[in-house]
């Protein structure tokens, strides 16, 4: 997969990817409205035998217009260009938005970004998509700037669930700090996940038969606290399934920063310093606070036990799914 970032020098992109089919949109957590997008740049490519291309934003702008409460992402740079390489794009184009770009005009983002840098030959993006100064740019826009500049245009309309429900970032989000991870995942088509280095920790969990690895996730993550079912992935590709909180650990330690912490069932040995990820299959409990070790250690083997039974025999929910081995 190649992932560029436009920069100051404006380096022209490989002959190999001009001319191709551009997918437009931020699309934090390629959920499955943005799945119908991204299929359909991928089915026109494919029929012309041009490449597909995604161009999306880094950072988020909401993150860039409020910083103080940036954007609880769903799909980090990292982890959104993966999935979309596994969806089959050419090329992902990370490019940075900062306040300087966000003043750029609508026919100025045509003519500098998509035809003289990209080439492009079809833009493909949502019904509603806006952009240039004060969003100026809209659909009807952009359908004249390709009837006058030479390049198709494909709008794809609102992508609804099995309840006539529009898909969006911001619902899944909110399940998600409800704890609703398997509503999220259904929204989603794959299974919310997170990827961090594995941090140490106090080790207390070792003491008790319960040995975890630890990771400190960005603060504006926004998953409920409590106990889940989750399966997690060493930095080699192999799984295996757990038990993790998230949290503070009230029992021990009230004034600890929130902490992803993961029992890996059936593993032994040092994670300390893997990037790995942690997919989140059930919410099992909400935290609680006992009173003492020995009531602690009685509920932790109930967890697992239980965490256990949801995971087995789980099917990937969807291509996406499978290609993350969640």
């Amino acid at each position: 997969m190649t992932v560029f970032h436009r920069n100051e020098t404006k380096e022209p992109l490989p002959e190999r990817l001009a001319g191709g089919v551009i997918a437009i949109g931020n699309f934090d957590g390629v959920h499955r409205g943005h799945q119908a997008v991204l299929q359909r740049a991928l089915d026109i490519a494919t029929a012309r035998g041009v490449p597909a291309l995604v161009l999306t934003f880094e950072p988020h702008p909401r993150t860039v217009f409020r910083p103080e409460r940036p954007v609880f992402r769903l799909t980090p740079a990292p982890l959104k260009a993966r999935i979309l390489e596994g969806m089959g794009f050419s090329a992902v184009i990370e490019y940075p938005f900062d306040r300087t770009f966000s003043e750029i005009s609508a026919s100025g983002f045509i003519r500098s970004i998509l035809l003289d840098w990209l080439k492009a030959s079809e833009v493909v993006t949502g019904f509603d998509f806006h952009f240039g100064k004060g969003r100026e740019g809209g659909p009807a826009f952009l359908m004249q700037a390709g009837e006058e500049n030479g390049f198709g245009v494909t709008l794809v309309d609102a992508f609804r669930d099995e309840n006539a429900s529009v898909i969006s970032s911001s619902f899944i989000r909110s399940l998600l700090a409800e704890g609703e991870v398997a509503q999220a995942a259904a929204q989603l088509g794959y299974r919310y996940a997170v990827e961090a280095e594995v941090v140490g920790g106090k080790q207390l969990g070792r003491t008790l038969g319960y040995p975890t690895a630890n990771m400190q996730l960005p603060p504006e993550v926004s998953l409920r606290n409590g106990i889940y079912a989750v399966r997690f992935r060493r930095a080699d590709g192999s799984l295996h399934d757990g038990v993790a909180s998230f949290g503070r650990r009230p029992t021990v330690d009230t004034d600890g920063a929130p902490l992803l912490e993961t029992f890996v069932f059936d593993f032994s040995g040092d994670l300390y310093g893997e990037v790995c990820a942690v997919s989140f299959f059930g919410h099992l409990r909400d935290e609680l606070k006992f009173d003492g070790l020995d009531p602690l250690v009685v509920q932790m083997k109930r967890d697992e036990d239980e965490a256990r039974a949801l995971i087995a025999g789980v099917r990937p929910l969807g291509p996406i799914d499978a290609r993350l081995c969640f």
